[in-house]
């Protein structure tokens, strides 16, 4: 093209020119810009003279004929639509969105847009807007007059969230498809995908509008799969929902996956599934995930080659050269700020100017795997915020779902709550977190929500309701029962006791007890369960053995029942806490180099980077001895049992001691050793007694685990107790040495984390005592 073409092209004819919109003057390419002004001349505009709004493309003919007279006449285009349940369902309501003082600081709609405006009296006297949805051929959206949300039509994804003057909550650089988005991580079962996982973005094929009045709209983007896709995508039927209120300063999502049960439906594993947000890197600095887990948070431009060192693995950056010179030296990983399911309620970012929360709400557990302390990332640099609902993460392949050709299955998951808040100019904004928490419970006392309008969603008289009482037998303790304060009780498909813990497919509905032992666990679905139990203070699981059959409407007492943990004879050492937790012990100052300011002086201490490596600085000349009666396990004993660094930066198994002295030995007993594990990563744990160059040990447990806590600064993963016998022939009077052999040493992050270690005595009267 000649120059001076050029120039006319690129001022007024190219398709790729940047002009404004006339209502919002966001700036944006001009083949987009018919399709922006349809959907943004739909927004808006409170006139205070008639106390009406008016659309804005209408705004200047309006205020040249408004006479100021208020027009109550109702006006209204929508479609109403009958939400998929049949008459007689359970009435649909929103959650009890609580605007007083003490719960809303402030909540304030887009520009143009109603402003709600909670005081110590309450919300004020302007109701909210019904709910409008504005179709496009490429993007839908949605509007209630607080915040717009807009998605790419027809493949579901949240490209926008227009919110309290900003335009876009999400990051405006990333593509369309790298804002909002459902995916999955997925392997085919044949042989030929290998096992790194498949990363898809959902991007359904099909857009239909479920609910539509003016209290709430309810969308469906949908993507069928057929064998046609074989290898392509997963083989999952996927229908994406995403709800807008009326009143409502958010928008809920969840999801309906299914695997149908015919023999052209591949066999496939699911390692995870999630929705992310990638929010603005301009506007939100400050992130949230628990109370003392807050902070002002780095650019992901700081993770780059030319400002960060990427340290062990790729998600551990050392920031040589950040943008705020503040956070020079600090070490950023995403693993720091993971939670455990029972914890992970809410967590999100803070925009400070203008001050606006953008928050992730998970208000029940049911739909997640692996049960309350499961753990599973939140948010982290980016600035990103996930809902996981699935994922391998501190477990392994263990919680990896493995779908069997033509294997049915069906599965909800969600619904979960984007909150949006914000305070005035000049309130502290950190505030925003505190009134985050309190929609959080608002969130989780509406559970289940009673306006999804799928069938696969229950409401509440649906459910079912399970109730008794978990109390403690161990008659080495206590002469009476004792009640198992704080058990964690749930309900989980039938299996083997303790099967909860890798079990990944279906629902599970967990509640803890009282001091007291009494147990409700509420909104359950309908199906066939085991209860199951763990209580802190005790080593291993409990099993009811009666099946519990939930029904619709069901109130189920199962009355008192007991538990009688793992126990052959009285304790004649002990050494940590069976809370399936290494936390107890002793975790090392990181080394300064590799440090992350918030987990200073912080409970979470196991959160720095790098502390395997201390290890070997800790004890250069051999490995760890426990003395019992004289030594800490606060003090002496390492949170984890890891391989040791060699000078040609090789690793080598590592054997810890545990001495002890026996004033006497019952010839005609067996002793037994409880080793209770919270976390293992491709470890071996080899015990002998006495003689620790024997060739066969007493016990193997042969290669466990593939948690990768300790690489992920987690402290537990997923649990295992062992229970090995021990002659008394292998023990002796006075002094003994227990050796604990984890031999496997390709990484240095293959180790054990114990929770608790016990000597039992034989069951007898005549047992050993300690000395």
């Amino acid at each position: 093209m000649e120059r001076d073409i050029l120039a006319v092209h690129k001022g007024e004819n190219c398709p790729q020119r940047i002009v404004t919109c006339e209502y919002c003057e966001f700036p944006l390419p001009a083949i987009d810009l018919f399709e922006h002004q349809e959907v943004c001349g739909n927004r808006t505009e409170f006139c205070h003279l008639c106390s009406r709004y008016i659309r804005l493309r209408e705004k200047d003919h309006h205020e040249s004929r408004c006479n100021g007279v208020p027009d109550n006449t109702a006006e209204s285009s929508r479609d109403a639509r009958a939400p998929e349940r049949e008459p007689g369902d359970a009435q649909r309501r929103p959650p009890p969105h609580d605007f007083s003082r003490s719960r809303l600081l402030f909540t304030i709609a887009i520009t143009g847009f109603a402003v709600l405006l909670g005081d110590r009296t309450g919300i004020g006297s302007m109701a909210p807007l019904a709910v409008q949805l504005h179709t496009q051929d490429r993007h839908v959206m949605i509007d209630n007059g607080i915040l717009q949300v807009t998605f790419s039509n027809p493949e579901g994804i949240v490209t926008g969230i227009r919110y309290n003057g900003i335009d876009n909550l999400l990051e405006v650089l990333n593509d369309e498809t790298n804002r909002g988005y459902w995916d999955v991580v997925w392997n085919a079962l044949d042989g030929g995908s290998g096992k790194t996982g498949v990363f898809e973005v959902i991007k359904a094929t099909s857009f239909k509008v479920i609910v539509e009045t003016e209290e709430q709209i309810e969308v469906s983007f949908s993507r069928p799969w057929d064998p046609s896709l074989q290898g392509l995508l997963v083989p999952l039927n996927i229908d994406k929902r995403f709800i807008v209120l009326r009143g409502c300063s958010g928008f809920y999502s969840y999801a309906i996956y299914e695997h149908l049960g015919s023999m052209e439906w591949p066999a496939f594993s699911l390692g995870e599934t999630r929705i992310a947000f990638k929010l603005r890197k301009d506007k939100f600095h400050y992130m949230a995930v628990a109370d003392n887990r807050k902070r002002y948070m780095p650019l992901p431009d700081d993770r780059l080659p030319r400002r960060g060192q990427a340290l062990a693995y790729p998600e551990a950056v050392l920031l040589t050269n950040p943008v705020e010179p503040e956070f020079k030296g600090e070490v950023d990983d995403k693993y720091q700020y993971s939670c455990n399911n029972k914890d992970l309620r809410v967590h999100g970012w803070i925009c400070m100017d203008p001050p606006v929360g953008f928050w992730q709400i998970t208000p029940s557990d049911e739909f997640r795997t692996g049960g309350p302390v499961k753990q599973n990332l939140s948010s982290h640099v980016g600035p990103t915020t996930l809902a996981m609902f699935l994922s391998a993460h501190y477990t392994g392949d263990d919680l990896v779902p493995k779908f069997g050709q033509g294997e049915p299955w069906k599965k909800v998951f969600g619904p979960v709550f984007i909150y949006l808040n914000s305070v005035m100019n000049g309130d502290d904004q950190f505030t925003l977190w505190e009134d985050a928490k309190g929609q959080m419970m608002t969130e989780v006392q509406s559970w289940p929500y009673s306006f999804p309008a799928s069938e696969d969603f229950p409401t509440s008289d649906q459910r079912g309701n399970v109730s008794g009482r978990l109390l403690v037998q161990d008659s080495y303790v206590s002469d009476n029962y004792i009640s198992a304060n704080s058990a964690y009780v749930g309900l989980a498909p039938p299996g083997d006791i303790g099967s909860w813990q890798r079990e990944c497919k279906d629902y599970q509905f967990w509640t803890k007890a009282n001091e007291e032992g009494y147990f409700c666990i509420n909104n359950v679905r309908t199906g066939n369960y085991n209860l199951y139990a763990w209580v802190p203070g005790f080593i291993g699981d409990y099993r009811y053995d009666v099946p519990v059959a939930i029904t619709s409407g069901c109130k189920i007492d199962v009355g008192d029942l007991v538990y009688e943990p793992p126990r052959d004879g009285p304790t004649l050492w002990e050494i940590g806490i069976p809370d399936r937790s290494a936390a107890e012990f002793y975790v090392p100052d990181p080394n300064p180099m590799y440090i992350n300011r918030l987990f200073v002086n912080h409970p979470d201490r196991f959160r720095q980077y790098g502390l395997w490596e201390r290890y070997t600085e800790l004890y250069p000349n051999g490995d760890l001895v426990y003395i019992v009666g004289e030594s800490d396990y606060q003090k002496d004993w390492f949170f984890a049992q890891v391989t040791r660094k060699k000078d040609d930066k090789t690793y080598q198994g590592t054997t810890w001691q545990i001495k002890f002295e026996l004033d006497d030995v019952n010839p005609n007993g067996t002793y037994k050793l409880r080793l209770a594990i919270a976390s293992a990563t491709l470890a071996e744990l080899q015990i002998r007694v006495n003689d620790p160059n024997k060739n066969s040990p007493l016990f193997t447990s042969g290669v466990i685990g593939r948690d990768n806590a300790i690489a992920r600064h987690g402290i537990h993963g997923l649990y295992w107790l062992y229970n090995v016998d021990i002659p008394s022939s292998l023990l002796q009077h006075g002094d003994n040495t227990i050796f604990l052999t984890q031999p496997r040493s390709s990484s240095p992050f293959q180790g054990i984390l114990y929770d608790y270690i016990r000597l039992e005595g034989p069951p007898s009267s005549q047992s050993s005592r300690i000395l």
